[in-house]
């Protein structure tokens, strides 16, 4: 079955003990075990570490595919990952499993926050296996796949942060170069959702980019969250979205990529 990569509490609730329906909260264990969705695991897969390179980022799929096997998800469920509700966690660990390789994965809009029936509480017994998957590693876009594609007219770049940071104005003191990467259109996430953790219609969000549906978009902010947040309101409006991990954090930090101000 497709699974669409965000769904409302409604969508999951009508769906709750069907078989091939996996819940994955992405919180911890100690908040699983202090109040969860019906059915659900912990289940927390982590974010490619900064200044990742290929060897790295297929580095860290292969342990997300461990993680996967040790929490029995062997690829051939629905996976829906929630979070406290902001939609962050949630969002990047979709990513990471989908860079593991596993084919059907969402996220559930407004997390344990926006979750009308009563949860479960206490510890989860989980079932081992071995997941056949193979890395997606397209999943996790690179800085140097971007560099490769700056001038490329079939990839759109967003940056997601503030005016102030993409004019180079203002930015983390962290960084050591404050600007944007070049040909980035600025799209502020906020303007994406209607609150948090809840995406925007999706005919309002083709609205604020302009692009037609199924335009392929990379997003970035400092360091990954924002755009993992822009990322999954683009693809829930039909964009072929990607979340740049690394962002401006880690672009920043090569004196050898361009930058504009």
């Amino acid at each position: 079955m497709t699974l669409p990569p965000l769904v409302d509490a409604a969508w999951v609730q009508e769906r709750l003990g069907e078989p091939d329906l996996v819940l994955g909260d992405v919180r911890g264990p100690n908040a699983h075990q202090r109040g969860h969705l019906p059915g659900s695991i912990p289940l927390v897969l982590g974010s490619p570490p900064p200044l990742a390179g290929p060897e790295t980022v297929h580095e860290f799929a292969v342990e997300v595919q461990r993680r996967l096997g040790r929490h029995g998800v062997t690829g051939e469920e629905r996976l829906v990952l929630y979070d406290r509700g902001d939609c962050v966690g949630a969002s990047a660990s979709a990513q990471a499993a989908e860079l593991a390789g596993h084919p059907r994965v969402s996220v559930l809009a407004r997390g344990i926050a926006g979750w009308p029936g009563e949860l479960e509480t206490g510890p989860v017994e989980l079932q081992k296996t071995r997941p056949t998957l193979e890395p997606r590693p397209e999943a996790v876009p690179t800085w140097q796949e971007l560099l490769q594609r700056l001038e490329d007219p079939a990839l759109t770049i967003l940056d997601v942060r503030t005016r102030e940071e993409y004019s180079g104005k203002a930015g983390s003191p962290c960084d050591p170069r404050q600007a944007h990467i070049p040909g980035a259109r600025l799209l502020q996430y906020e303007q994406l959702f209607a609150g948090p953790g809840e995406p925007l219609p999706p005919e309002q969000v083709r609205d604020l980019v302009g692009l037609p549906e199924g335009a392929q978009i990379v997003a970035y902010c400092h360091s990954g969250s924002r755009s993992a947040l822009a990322a999954l309101a683009l693809r829930a409006a039909g964009y072929g979205a990607r979340n740049y991990p690394g962002s401006w954090h880690e672009w920043s930090r090569h004196d050898e990529l361009p930058a504009e101000r």
